[in-house]
């Protein structure tokens, strides 16, 4: 399609953040949401490769000589149950990695990412004249399982692609829309899923002394390791520890044979994260060890997401275009994050900068408490909660703002209208 026709028929960016927030997907599921992103990319001119780290779609745009700039976008949702009474809320289910049956809901914004990508790229098209490089749009899958990003790197994705200057993107956080924030150096933590597998001898429930007890071990277990942070870590430095699922047991009469913790580990230092993972091991080894059991824990480490750490020089160059697209007062340094991205893995596996910038996606009048405080009220719901619904405008109007005038920073374009 011509860039005439392209903006000719320009795309309903809110239509299509409705669809995308009523029809959700989970990690490596995402074939409907791929589906939509290489129809529109198409339409719009760029070439188009689909299933890249199974589910990924890239779009690139080739237009003269100058830097390749690539901007992300993440699609997958999340197993959760909407609460938010939108008119456009998900009801969608689906089926986990696991084989569950569960709620599916963009609980963390991923249709924001995927709809302002989509509308920057439109901006760039119809700007082509006003800049000189290569385009290449990401919209990688199951950032939320974290792998989606290696998956893709893997396939291998700068093999099939122009590879990159820089890498750009953005996501959506519960401070008001308007507003973006970005953070030099280490932004958003590391993250380390770990499962402890605790081992005992199970039994009848009226003859505890026949068995070792792994749910009083769990339990022991469970307020042991809320001394890691509080006890180990020093108060310069910075961590969080989370036991977020304990499973255990079929019926009450029946002590079991084995019980799980499922941990959430968050460090922004690798020194650090080296000494809270050294300690859940020593503790569950020796919960184990006082409670007499014959068979040592397992430590199974699953997910990881690296540190997200934006090069200082690249940061302060597109946050200066950030702050001439919306004004100085709309670009704010919200410090480090404790939240955790994969995206950063692309930038590594391509040995180039990245930039990662927050944006605003709750009421604008919600500003002035922010500022004064620091922080959002207590009512705004973060990522991840079954009531995270960002507001339309001018969420999606900003993040489309943003990215493209980062991306004409690196192209060496003017500025945004």
């Amino acid at each position: 399609m011509s860039t005439d026709a392209a903006a000719a028929s320009p795309l309903d960016l809110a239509a299509i953040y409705r669809d995308l927030h009523a029809n959700p997907e989970l990690s490596f599921q995402e074939h409907r949401t791929a589906g939509i992103v290489a129809e529109r990319l198409g339409s719009l001119g760029l070439a188009v490769t689909t299933g890249i780290g199974q589910t990924g779609v890239v779009g690139v745009l080739e237009n003269g000589v100058g830097s390749t700039v690539l901007v992300r976008a993440d699609m997958d949702g999340l197993p959760v149950l909407e609460q938010t009474g939108l008119d456009y809320a998900s009801t969608a289910r689906g089926t986990d990695a696991d084989g569950n049956d569960v709620p599916v809901m963009h609980a963390c914004g991923h249709d924001v990412h995927v709809t302002c990508l989509l509308g920057a790229v439109e901006q760039l098209v119809a700007r082509r004249a006003e800049w000189s490089g290569t385009l290449v749009a990401v919209f990688q899958p199951a950032e939320e399982w974290g792998g989606g990003a290696q998956a893709m790197v893997d396939d291998p994705l700068f093999e099939r692609i122009p590879r990159p200057d820089v890498v750009l993107g953005q996501h959506v956080a519960p401070f008001p829309a308007g507003w973006v924030g970005v953070h030099a150096g280490v932004a958003m933590a590391a993250a380390d899923s770990i499962t402890v597998r605790l081992h005992g001898e199970g039994g009848h429930g009226s003859r505890p002394e026949t068995t070792i007890d792994p749910v009083l071990m769990a339990a022991s277990l469970t307020v042991r390791l809320q001394s890691v942070v509080s006890r180990e870590i020093a108060p310069n430095d910075a961590a969080v520890l989370t036991v977020g699922q304990l499973h255990a047991g079929t019926k009450n009469n029946i002590i079991p044979s084995e019980a799980s913790l499922g941990l959430s580990v968050r460090t922004f230092d690798d020194a650090v994260r080296g000494k809270v993972i050294t300690a859940i091991e020593r503790m569950a080894k020796a919960e184990a060890a006082a409670s007499g059991a014959t068979r040592e824990p397992e430590i199974l480490f699953e997910e990881h997401f690296p540190l997200t750490v934006n090069d200082a020089q690249a940061t302060e160059r597109t946050a200066a275009a950030l702050r001439r697209a919306l004004g100085e007062d709309r670009v704010i340094d919200p410090g480090m994050v404790s939240g955790s991205e994969d995206v950063g893995v692309l930038a590594s596996a391509a040995g180039v900068p990245l930039v990662y910038w927050f944006l605003g996606g709750f009421e604008p009048a919600l500003f002035a408490d922010f500022m004064r405080t620091g922080r959002m009220p207590e009512d705004v719901p973060s990522n991840h909660s079954p009531l995270f619904g960002p507001v339309i405008e001018p969420t999606l109007s900003t993040g489309v703002t943003a990215l493209t005038a980062a991306a004409l920073e690196w192209f060496g374009g003017g500025p945004v209208a």
